[in-house]
């Protein structure tokens, strides 16, 4: 299926935050109660319409635990997206946020669009950080927020778009460079032709690459 741009992403945060089954439930649409924990980073592909436009998103979901934080790092350069995710039930997850921002401004494309996630909103009896707390932090840092639930599948699919969206427009503002593959932003065969609706009829793809990198589509 042809699309007219392929954005890459990675899934930042904590490990247990839930980035595995928010990717889970964006490419496949359902939830795996049980994950194990991501051993490097895993990868999925989805087909999406954005402003009438075909795109292809390429996300990569990275290992929440320090001692792959070296690896992580790496998947930060190249990526035109993050999506930057805590538990709204365990406050520390959401205090280690600026940790991981400080990494992805280090390490990552100066005009990444970073989008925070706070997850599992659908246990709101258990919270420790209110909406308000991660509505705060994303306006202090110039960043995208949304609560969302791969359980519920609440937002999750909403956190993909947004992003996405925001790429798009700053493709047209000129802010992205789409011509430079360190943008994180690969134009593809469908450029400049009809939309072709916001799935390609299948589920997304989805696979583990412990320590690689690739652009293959």
């Amino acid at each position: 299926m042809s699309y007219d741009y392929l954005f890459k992403y990675i899934i930042i945060g904590d490990t247990g935050v839930g980035k595995s089954c928010l990717l889970l439930q964006f490419t496949d649409q359902r939830f795996q109660p049980v994950y194990d924990l991501t051993i490097g980073v895993e990868f999925g592909a989805r087909l999406v319409s954005i402003d009438d436009r075909p795109i292809k998103l390429q996300i990569w979901d990275t290992a929440g635990q320090e001692s792959f934080r070296s690896i992580t790092r790496s998947y930060y350069r190249g990526a035109a997206g993050a999506l930057l995710v805590y538990d709204i039930t365990r406050r520390e997850t959401f205090n280690h946020l600026m940790s991981w921002l400080a990494d992805a401004r280090e390490h990552g494309n100066p005009d990444m669009v970073v989008m925070v996630v706070g997850n599992k909103c659908d246990l709101a009896q258990r919270r420790a950080v209110s909406k308000e707390d991660g509505e705060k932090f994303a306006k202090d840092n110039g960043l995208l927020f949304l609560e969302t639930s791969a359980r519920t599948s609440q937002n999750a699919e909403e956190a993909f778009i947004m992003t996405a969206a925001q790429i798009l427009h700053n493709i047209k503002e000129g802010i992205f460079d789409v011509f430079d593959e360190s943008s994180g932003i690969k134009i593809g065969q469908g450029r400049g032709q009809g939309i072709t609706g916001a799935r390609d009829g299948t589920r997304g793809q989805r696979g583990a690459v412990p320590l690689a990198r690739t652009w293959n589509v």
